[in-house]
């Protein structure tokens, strides 16, 4: 066996049988000496940080948090009481990224495409695709969390105590139109309303779209910038996610017992059964109607999808699946334009967990969201979340301000936050795989769709075959 193997085969083992133990003990099947299964505990979280050493992945470390905060937490309740300070900081560090990112991402992904009104049908096209596409997503998200209510019957001892929990205030129709729209960005900013600081990042950008390239370009430079800033900025806060992740989930655990671990494993087999759902009841029909070659297409987007899930970054797929998009008969431009163009504003799969997240915060801290209330909360999820699918765990980001904002507790996010990779992986596929069904629904509605196979298309890099290739007659 190879060596490298070796300590992950250990870790995996000591962790499991560790695990097993501690919850046939908690049923009662089997008795065992409280001192002994501590010591069996922390011999498998000992062997557990020594893979961290070797590792040295921030994703690993997150998942290694998680097992020492609740090891604390379980074993040391007093102590983990006083570590929540750790995951407090984490969370206003986190605050701070949210107005500028959202303004930054939607100010670029709106005036950056300046020159829809030439593009035009193909531009209105792909916009009415991606938000009805995405609306579907969401209420597929919304549906499957109220059926599954993987947050209900969390016991909530001790967290009521610290933190303050209050459902979101009763509102009119009137009351929420009148909350959307901003009075003064600055106070938006510093009273966290997000939908407010969405509105006038939209507006803005629309005006700056309506300048002249020359007065534009130095504005969009900007938030360009700024964009790229505030994800470095959010690359270097999450080094300290660890030690935020650790210290909320021992402080959780301390309160909750292991409880909770249950429901965030019920949330995270609800995420991949909806997600499987969306495929099967949205894009294969959707491809269907399209006629898109399915087998083909599945061959092209194994490559951007493996890519997609093994990062967990839709823009590390971006190349690879443009590429393979134009292989499978898409015209390059509309391939250029589509593709970037879907990954601000078509996030099929953030959107679902999206909503699946943000009515989990809900049912974990006993908060009966109406369906109104749900609504307005995921559709303001679904705004905010343009523009950053792809940075890992950038959703967290938005999801936390907007859950913030709503006056609903935040501890159920550090809980989730464990076992966001597995989620991030699942959601980050499929955003990948509806932006590459979307430019092939796109060309076949504009008739440019040629699914044919052509002589010598391995070899995209050759200039004279791309040529042949544009110049050939398309079938609708």
């Amino acid at each position: 066996m190879n060596k490298k193997a070796i300590l992950p085969l250990v870790t995996l083992i000591c962790i499991s049988i560790a695990a097993l133990l501690t919850v046939l003990q908690q049923y009662e099947v089997i008795a065992l000496p409280a001192q002994v299964l501590t010591a069996i505990r922390w011999a498998g979280t000992g062997v557990l940080l020594l893979y961290g050493l070797q590792k040295r992945s921030l994703t690993t470390w997150i998942l290694i948090s998680m097992v020492v905060g609740a090891q604390i937490g379980y074993d040391f309740p007093q102590v983990a009481q006083n570590l929540n300070v750790l995951s407090k900081v984490f969370l206003k560090l986190i605050k701070t990224i949210i107005a500028p990112l959202i303004f930054a991402t939607l100010v670029v992904g709106i005036a950056g495409h300046a020159n829809l009104k030439q593009i035009g049908s193909m531009g209105w096209k792909a916009l009415l695709y991606f938000e009805v596409v995405t609306t579907i997503a969401l209420f597929i998200g919304l549906a499957a969390i109220n059926i599954s209510k993987a947050g209900e019957g969390i016991d909530m001892t001790g967290i009521a105590e610290t933190e303050e929990i209050q459902a979101p205030v009763k509102q009119t129709w009137s009351d929420i139109i009148l909350h959307v729209f901003p009075e003064n960005i600055a106070k938006s900013v510093a009273e966290g309303q997000v939908l407010q600081i969405v509105v006038f990042s939209v507006i803005f950008a629309i005006g700056l779209a309506m300048v002249t390239e020359k007065k534009r370009k130095p504005m969009l430079d900007f938030c360009e910038s700024l964009s790229e800033t505030m994800f470095k900025f959010t690359n270097i806060i999450m080094y300290f996610a660890p030690v935020g992740v650790g210290a909320a989930i021992a402080y959780t655990v301390g309160h909750m017992g292991f409880g909770i671990l249950v429901n965030l494993f019920q949330l995270l087999a609800t995420l991949y059964v909806a997600l499987l759902a969306f495929v099967l009841l949205v894009l294969l029909p959707i491809a269907l109607i399209a006629r898109v070659p399915i087998v083909r297409f599945l061959k092209a987007i194994s490559g951007p999808v493996s890519i997609a899930f093994a990062t967990t970054s839709s823009e590390a797929a971006l190349p690879r699946a443009m590429e393979e998009m134009e292989k499978l008969g898409v015209p390059r431009r509309i391939v250029a334009f589509v593709m970037p163009t879907g990954y601000s504003f078509n996030l099929d799969g953030t959107t679902l967990y999206l909503a699946l997240a943000a009515v989990f915060v809900a049912q974990a801290a006993g908060i009966d969201l109406s369906w109104e209330q749900q609504l307005l909360m995921v559709f303001t999820l679904m705004l905010t979340s343009k523009g950053v699918a792809g940075v890992p765990r950038a959703s967290l980001v938005i999801l936390l301000g907007t859950v913030a904002s709503f006056n609903l507790p935040v501890w159920p996010l550090f809980a989730i936050l464990g076992i966001d990779e597995l989620m991030d992986m699942a959601r980050t596929s499929i955003n990948v795989t509806g932006n590459c069904l979307a430019t092939a629904v796109v060309a076949r509605w504009e008739g440019e769709f040629d699914p044919q196979p052509v002589v010598g298309l391995v070899e995209t890099t050759n200039p004279e075959l791309q040529v042949e290739r544009e110049e050939k007659p398309v079938s609708a």
